[in-house]
This record gives C-alpha cells, structure tokens and sequence, in this order.
C-alpha cells in the first residue's frame, strides 16, 4: 500500500516539474530572446535603408556621412574638412539620420 502511493507521488511532482521548466522556458523567450530578435530586425533594417548623403554615428561614437556604399562596406566621411574618408563594415552603424529628417527637426525648431 504505502509503495502505490510513492509512486503516485512521485509522478505528480515530475509532471509539476515539467510544468516549471516550460514556465521558466516562455518566460525566458519572452524577456530574452524576442526582445533581442526584435532588434535585430530593426538593425538590419536600418542598415538595409542605407543611402549616400545619411549621417550616421558609429559605435565608437563618430558621426559622419556616407559617401559611398558597397556590399558590406560602407566609405564615411569625418570631419567639416571632409579630408577623412574611412571604409568601414555596415555592422559599425550605431545609428542613421536620413537628411529629410534633419530639415524636419529644423523646421520644427524653428516654430
């Protein structure tokens, strides 16, 4: 008798067990990795919409602007003598200003 409830019990707590481990499992896809695929997505589609004459700021904090774009490649130039031109790899773009936005923030600045 005390044998048959053992195992009853014992099989209750594997299944409450089973139960934590996916808690714990959607927990952790929806705090962790859907944030960071998220973006990801962003990231790559901010350096998919690349065009010359953007600014952009690198992760080391630079801004400049691009001149010239290739594969995974992008030539910036740094500095109002515009003497500095630096290829760098896209995966470098922290952030990217288009021109239209930067007249938009101006006018709105302005008012």
């Amino acid at each position: 008798m005390f044998g048959a409830v053992a195992t009853a019990d014992a099989g209750g707590s594997s299944f409450m067990m089973i139960i934590w481990l996916v808690v714990i499992f959607a927990f952790m896809y929806f705090f962790m990795i859907r944030p960071q695929q998220k973006e990801e997505k962003k990231k790559n589609a901010m350096l998919s919409s690349l065009a010359l004459g953007d600014t952009i700021m690198t992760t080391g904090g630079f801004y400049g602007v691009i001149i010239d774009i290739q594969d995974d490649t992008v030539i910036v130039e740094f500095g109002s003598n515009k003497n500095c031109r630096i290829p760098m790899t896209k995966n470098a773009i922290a952030a990217v200003e288009k021109p239209e936005d930067a007249t938009a923030d101006k006018d709105a600045k302005s008012k």
